[in-house]
């Protein structure tokens, strides 16, 4: 079974209408009237809310690998902050994130790097692709789960929530910046991982796949962007495995770990 090339998939006009808005939306913040430090704080906040905890920590770190355990009512908080990054409810991301771990850069990987820099950037999600259909497979463990179903199921009126309060509370440039602005970086930063991180850096490990340790991706993404040590070692809650390996989410781990909130914490043995 081969995974068909963009000619043969059927656009996902959802995702292309979903991508689109969220872009035109952020780029109000051209207009001097929507500009205030205030707002930029917000979107500061919650990037590292929804990409640094949600994604990072709480959808990749914890809940597809499984590489460290935390108290559940936190669990389900990091599952939240997950969800803020509108990249897909649970299932989906924990889902198709698994599977690309077992196909990574074949033709089933879902983003298969070997497709070209765009399909890996975006281009993966602009089309019905046949891995959906692998999610209630790959996520057995969480499906039933009434917090997870809320989150997946309720992923879009929980941002439209989220803008609403923030208009409340700074109006338009709050809104502009906090969701839009803030959701175009999370986006990209994220998509990096897919796509900039099995092209560019260095390879310490000689793992089956084109993955990649990229510095500059893994300051924009909480140090995500040591990618190839994390394909070496899939199980382990450090990427940054060298001293220079600056890997933000590790040091939140062993805070969080001091804290009483990270246990059985797997590391890869180098």
């Amino acid at each position: 079974m081969t995974i068909a090339n963009s000619t043969q998939l059927r656009l996902h006009w959802l995702n292309i209408s979903w991508f689109a808005l969220i872009h035109i939306g952020a780029l109000f913040i051209l207009l001097p009237s929507q500009f205030s430090w205030a707002a930029i704080g917000v979107a500061i906040v919650l990037h590292w809310m929804s990409a640094g905890l949600g994604i990072t920590l709480g959808f990749h770190r914890l809940i597809t690998h499984r590489s460290f355990q935390t108290p559940k009512w936190f669990e389900y908080f990091l599952v939240f902050c997950g969800t803020l990054a509108c990249q897909g409810g649970p299932f989906e991301w924990v889902g198709l994130h698994r599977y690309h771990h077992l196909h990574s850069d074949q033709d089933l990987d879902p983003h298969d790097s070997n497709k070209g820099f765009w399909w890996s950037h975006l281009g993966w999600m602009l089309y019905h692709i046949p891995a959906n259909a692998q999610i209630p497979r790959h996520t057995r463990d969480i499906a039933e789960d009434p917090v997870y179903q809320f989150c997946q199921n309720y992923m879009v009126p929980i941002q439209v929530v989220l803008g609403i309060l923030l208009y409340l509370l700074g109006g338009w440039s709050f809104v502009v910046w906090g969701i839009f602005a803030r959701l175009v970086i999370v986006f990209h930063s994220t998509w990096l991982v897919n796509s900039a991180t099995h092209k560019f850096g260095y390879r310490t490990y000689d793992v089956e796949d084109r993955s990649t340790n990229c510095w500059w991706v893994a300051l924009l993404t909480y140090g995500e962007g040591w990618h190839n040590n994390h394909h070496a070692f899939q199980y382990s809650a450090r990427h940054g495995l060298q001293w220079w390996e600056i890997d933000l989410t590790w040091m939140t781990i062993r805070v969080l770990q001091m804290l009483g909130l990270a246990s059985d914490i797997k590391l890869a043995a180098k």
